[in-house]
């Protein structure tokens, strides 16, 4: 049996994405096929389409790390055909073939039932980005974090994690500073929550001081390098930082000990790809109704398959905001 799916080859002109047929038989072996409805656009999906061999080692390939839609295939696991589910991190999409293919097979281990409340098409306007934030925002609060103590930093607000951490965090009653060099979302971010915008220079000013005055109750960070270094420094006594980007730089080169020991901060690592899915779960049923963020204000466009190659070139230039929905077969 064929079906459609993006397909990215290396030629001789670099690696190229087109829409084409693949068959059943070429994809992985897994405990379960399911249709895909509806997937993602993430800065991974382009890294894996541009030929970044960190993400993505072999081609012919199917991106797409996200994806959402109805088992038609199932094995001895959890699920039974019909059930909507949901599969993020991991590997797919990476050396996995990925939601961006009519369909996919992979264990039943990789996949969540789609929640109450969430359609197929509202957790892929979340994805693996709404995810990530909200574990973010639980590493936060877990910790103790409360409205009352302050202002939250959320840097890259932007972007995917960034812009669903806006809205999440503002809607359970914190106060959000906005980080971003886009003069033109400021009224985007104050529409998602956020109380104030902070631009980059303002973030990077005194990175030659070993601490700063302390501002920030908490802060999530999507950029690391010299912003994530500055806001360690400006973290309030016992604050902490969840940490799940780079796209800044994956280096801290101006930090010191000085925040952790003086004021006794935290980085908190943040990972969705290989979290077990229980965790995965529980993020998404809160996803789904106490967290649920501002849908359609994160949305920014919805896209088909074959617009996805221009859109690898707009997100990996830091020119996309919000969240791209990608339609498979809804």
């Amino acid at each position: 049996m064929t079906f459609k799916a993006l397909i990215t080859e290396k030629t001789d002109d670099g690696y190229q994405s087109r829409v084409g047929d693949k068959n059943l038989e070429d994809l992985p072996e897994g405990d379960v096929l399911v249709r895909v409805a509806w997937s993602s656009l993430n800065y991974k999906d382009a890294l894996s389409a541009s030929g970044n061999k960190g993400v993505t080692r072999s081609f012919p390939h199917t991106p797409g790390i996200d994806a959402a839609g109805v088992v038609e295939e199932a094995g001895d696991g959890p699920f039974s055909v019909g059930d909507a589910v949901i599969c993020t991190g991991y590997d797919l999409g990476m050396n996995t073939s990925g939601g961006y293919g009519d369909y996919i097979r992979v264990p039943a281990e990789w996949l969540a039932p789609l929640p109450a409340g969430l359609s197929a098409r509202d957790a892929m306007v979340l994805g693996t980005a709404g995810l990530t934030a909200a574990l973010c925002v639980e590493a936060l609060i877990d910790t103790g974090l409360q409205p009352e103590q302050g202002e939250v930093l959320v840097t890259g607000a932007t972007g995917g994690v960034g812009s669903v951490a806006v809205s999440i965090l503002s809607n359970l009653g914190f106060k959000v500073v906005a980080a971003t060099g886009k003069q033109d979302a400021h009224d985007w971010l104050r529409d998602l929550g956020a109380a104030d915008i902070i631009g980059r220079d303002a973030l990077l000013e005194g990175i030659e001081k070993p601490v700063l005055k302390p501002r920030w109750a908490g802060v999530v960070d999507c950029v690391c390098g010299d912003i994530l270094v500055n806001a360690l420094k400006s973290l309030q006594y016992g604050g902490s930082a969840a940490c799940c980007g780079l796209t800044a730089s994956p280096k801290l080169e101006n930090a010191t000990v000085f925040p952790f020991i003086l004021r006794g901060v935290n980085l908190l690592g943040v990972d969705s790809v290989e979290l077990p899915c229980e965790v995965k779960q529980q993020m998404w049923q809160l996803l789904a109704s106490d967290w649920r963020p501002a849908l359609d204000k994160l949305e920014s466009r919805e896209v088909t398959r074959e617009q996805l190659p221009d859109c690898f070139t707009e997100i990996l230039a830091g020119k996309l905001r919000g969240r791209v929905v990608v339609k498979i077969n809804p």
